[in-house]
């Protein structure tokens, strides 16, 4: 059995991940986030070691807003890149 306090802990990070990956949905700025959540939700599922977790649908929805933010990144980049080849025929 787990102390309450790790329990806060991991209730608190997994929060933190879902937060991270739901600001990492912002083109080109979210990137930084995006990885920080990706960082948090590795620890944090080290950390529980796949015991209790109630927030766990956060952590994995972090993630997974994480890794969608990160191609919402990619897709800006390939639009800012299409948009300057055609603009300035590269």
């Amino acid at each position: 059995m787990q102390p309450n306090s790790d329990r806060i802990r991991l209730i608190e990070h997994s929060l933190r991940c879902f937060v991270y990956g739901l600001l990492s949905l912002i083109p080109l700025v979210g990137l930084g986030l995006a990885l920080l959540a990706i960082r948090l939700h590795f620890q944090t599922w080290a950390e529980s070691g796949g015991n209790w977790n109630p927030a766990k649908s956060y952590l994995l929805g972090g993630f997974c807003l994480a890794w969608l933010g990160i191609l919402f990144s990619l897709g800006a980049v390939a639009l800012f890149a299409v948009f300057l080849s055609r603009h300035y025929n590269f």
